[in-house]
């Protein structure tokens, strides 16, 4: 009995030294699965750099971006340390389809909602951004274009064609010389985060005409200037009297003014008589010799429109080819220079002579 008692003590302590066994085995297994599955699924150490907290950073934030690759970018940056917090954050605030795409500057260790907060406001960069003045020809977009975004001009003048883009653009069909002028509109655009060719560029600016310009009503414009001067313009014409307004008059004030001399001088079959056509020939200053010069922009030479706008106007100046004011005006001076200012209207050559007269006294007294 003594010696069973004994072998049975025996096969006891071997069973509870296999079952410790295989306990241990298991531990190990699931060590090694989570240590294995960390080297697998997370990120490297190696990408996240060691950065103290309050250190400037730039993190770019791609297009079309979900939740969990932004958090790991800003992980990798250091801007976080927690992608779970960071993910609660974006759902306490809704924020899951409000996050913009785009070039940020982040401070590392900034709190969750901080960051949040700022991907919802968008970009706080002027990298990738593309702020374009009205006034501006497409030779001159296209020079903003390459210092503002990297697009050489040649490559964005090759592109900015009308055929390219009439398809999807209907009012390009009026578009002469195939001249995109006029239509690439002004606005600041935001391209960071994206990869940005010509094309994209003109398309933003096209997609902007088509959202803002259509929602002035040419028709009724259009038939007042025919029942008040004897024209039937084009929307076209009228985008065209728009740029010349706008190259012309420096401030809103004198737009429908502008547009009233221009006006009348149509109905009289004068010619406009503006530089500013000249003006997009020679590209600047306009001499008196370049007036002699035959252009079909010159319209000291040329009665009617020019070919194509030569500028993209703006919305008020739109309003005022559409709405001149109603005078009998014929002239006009206008002059901004060294403080002095003078802006004067006249209806016939003789008051147009005594205006300059008085300017050039004005300006000599002043010193200017």
């Amino acid at each position: 009995m003594a010696q069973g008692a004994a072998e049975e003590e025996r096969g006891v302590s071997r069973g509870v030294a296999v079952a410790i066994a295989l306990v241990v085995c298991i531990v190990v297994a699931v060590v090694g699965f989570f240590v294995l599955t960390r080297c697998v699924f997370a990120p490297e150490d190696s990408e996240i750099p060691q950065v103290e907290a309050g250190q400037t950073v730039t993190v770019v934030i791609p297009q079309g971006a979900g939740g969990d690759v932004i958090a790991n970018e800003l992980l990798k940056a250091g801007v976080i340390n927690d992608e779970k917090a960071f993910m609660q954050a974006v759902s306490s605030q809704g924020a899951d389809m409000k996050l913009k795409p785009g070039t940020y500057q982040l401070m590392t260790g900034m709190t969750p909602a901080n960051v949040v907060a700022q991907l919802v406001a968008g970009p706080n960069t002027q990298e990738g951004r593309l702020a374009v003045p009205e006034g501006l020809t497409v030779a001159k977009t296209a020079e903003l274009v390459e210092s503002s975004l990297g697009i050489p001009a040649s490559d964005f003048l090759a592109q900015a064609k009308a055929q390219n883009y009439v398809a999807d653009y209907p009012f390009l069909g009026e578009a002469a010389d195939d001249s995109l002028e006029g239509f690439l509109w002004a606005k600041t655009y935001d391209f960071s985060g994206q990869e940005v060719t010509a094309d994209r560029v003109i398309r933003a600016m096209l997609d902007q005409y088509a959202a803002e310009v259509p929602q002035i009503d040419f028709a009724s414009g259009e038939e007042q200037i025919l029942a008040t001067y004897g024209y039937d313009p084009t929307d076209y014409e009228i985008l065209k009297l728009a740029s010349i307004i706008n190259a012309e008059a420096g401030s809103e004030e004198d737009y429908a003014l502008v547009s009233s001399v221009f006006w009348n001088r149509i109905r009289q079959g004068m010619p406009l008589q503006s530089d500013a056509t000249m003006g997009y020939v020679t590209g600047g200053e306009v001499a008196a010799d370049d007036l002699t010069q035959e252009s079909p922009y010159n319209t000291y030479l040329n009665t009617g429109l020019p070919p194509t706008p030569v500028c993209t106007p703006d919305l008020a100046c739109i309003e005022a080819a559409l709405h001149p004011a109603d005078t009998n005006y014929l002239y006009f001076l206008l002059i901004e220079r060294d403080g002095y200012s003078n802006h004067t209207f006249s209806t016939t050559y003789e008051e147009h002579l005594q205006a300059i007269d008085t300017a050039r006294q004005e300006m000599a007294e002043l010193g200017i």
